[in-house]
């Protein structure tokens, strides 16, 4: 618009707007570099102090610990009888209630088939110590020049002055209810607190299990939950279940074996193959080194009683390499590196409960980090700048992650 005045162009009004803001300065790559690498290094410390004194935590701690992990996977393996009996309109109380009650009855008929013969049984041992020896005389023999040594080096140490620290004499319990008066409470007391974890899981399970999963932020990580839950226990039950039935079967075939052989018994004998068979690799072997001394408690000569072991390992081999693979499938298949460190590692913290736990154990935490995602231990280490190198320029760089921040021209503009 022209000005009415001079005749030119009026200039145009510019308004006064806010400069604007600058964009904030790139953040140095090596200040970067340099933070990450402190906080890789400080995870992987926390990380290792806990792998390491885990173990030592669970093994001191075993009074409250070992309790509590049988009452979890009692209560897993029991999860589908709960929901199938809460599905009958029954109330959850009532039928953590059933459950409990159903689990002792079954535990202690098996252990009372296991464990009141037994006791009978190896009261004999004192007085078949000579049948023993006459069936192992020539394994006796081939060893008795090293026995010799053994004795003659021990009567050495013996005669030797050694000088005793003063020790604190205790005396032995004088009766069985002494005995049990002093070790029996706290036993009872760790069975009184897993049956009622158990009872108090199993009657709150539907409550816990919506609240795991109603308060996830978002849709995706409460289906991911639930997927999880749903399949710990599928997992859990399934093979508690399966392996359950499977050495019962056993057990009866293999007592019905040792009855036909002879043996005294055979119930328990069956019982203890069956109890064994729960630890895989080397619960077997203990269960044949027990009828084995049994065969050579009750037979005469040593290859009826070596038949005694051999029928029952035989059986176990068909069950391991046939009937099992054909029942349980590949489903539950398990790396057996993971199921002997698992073993040795339960078994380390706590003995044969330990043992027994093992596999369980190991299937809860496979399936939990199977959907949480397992820890890429190679890559945290080696490709996100945790690990550095020396080249032969004698700059350090890492591993793959540091590549984009090596010192590199700028771009020409």
């Amino acid at each position: 618009m022209a000005d009415p005045v001079s005749g030119f162009p009026a200039p145009s009004i510019v308004q006064d707007q806010p400069a604007p803001a600058a964009a904030p300065a790139p953040e140095d790559p090596r200040v970067a570099l340099r933070r990450d690498r402190l906080l890789a290094a400080l995870t992987l410390t926390a990380g290792f102090g806990l792998v390491v004194g885990l173990p030592f935590a669970l093994k001191a701690g075993a009074e409250f610990f070992m309790p509590t992990a049988v009452a979890l996977v009692v209560s897993v393996a029991l999860i589908p009888l709960l929901e199938w009996i809460e599905a009958r309109r029954v109330p959850p109380p009532i039928a953590a209630l059933f459950c409990v009650l159903l689990f002792l009855v079954a535990a202690n008929i098996a252990l009372a088939a296991i464990v009141v013969p037994a006791i009978d049984f190896f009261q004999l041992l004192p007085t078949r110590i000579d049948r023993i020896q006459k069936n192992l005389e020539p394994l006796l023999d081939l060893y008795s020049n090293l026995e010799r040594y053994a004795n003659r080096t021990l009567q050495r140490l013996a005669t030797s002055n050694v000088r005793q620290s003063p020790t604190a004499a205790v005396a032995p319990p004088s009766s069985i209810l002494e005995l049990a008066a002093t070790s029996a409470p706290a036993v009872i007391i760790q069975v009184l607190y897993a049956v009622l974890v158990t009872f108090f899981f199993l009657s709150g399970w539907t409550r816990i299990r919506q609240r795991l999963i109603t308060n996830r932020e978002s849709f995706g990580g409460a289906m991911a939950t639930a997927r999880v839950i749903q399949q710990v226990v599928d997992d859990v039950s399934s093979y508690l279940g399966t392996i359950t039935a499977i050495n019962i079967v056993l057990g009866l075939v293999t007592a019905g074996a040792l009855h036909l052989l002879g043996m005294p018994f055979p119930l328990m004998w069956g019982g203890i193959v069956a109890l064994f068979n729960y630890i895989p690799y080397f619960g077997p072997v203990i269960a044949a080194l027990l009828v084995a001394i049994g065969g050579l408690m009750t037979f005469r000569d040593v290859g009826t009683a070596m038949a005694a072991p051999a029928i029952m390992y035989g059986l176990h081999l068909i069950e391991a390499n046939v009937v099992t693979p054909l029942v349980v499938g590949h489903r539950l298949t398990i790396n057996p590196v993971l199921i002997l460190v698992s073993l040795s590692f339960w078994g380390w913290v706590w003995g044969t409960v330990g043992a027994l736990l093992a596999v369980p154990l190991l299937i809860i935490i496979q399936t939990i980090l199977k959907g949480a995602g397992k820890p890429d231990i190679a890559g945290f280490l080696f490709e996100h700048g945790t690990l550095v190198r020396q080249p032969q320029n004698g700059v350090r760089t890492s591993e793959k992650s540091d590549a984009a921040v090596v010192d590199s021209p700028a771009p020409v503009a």
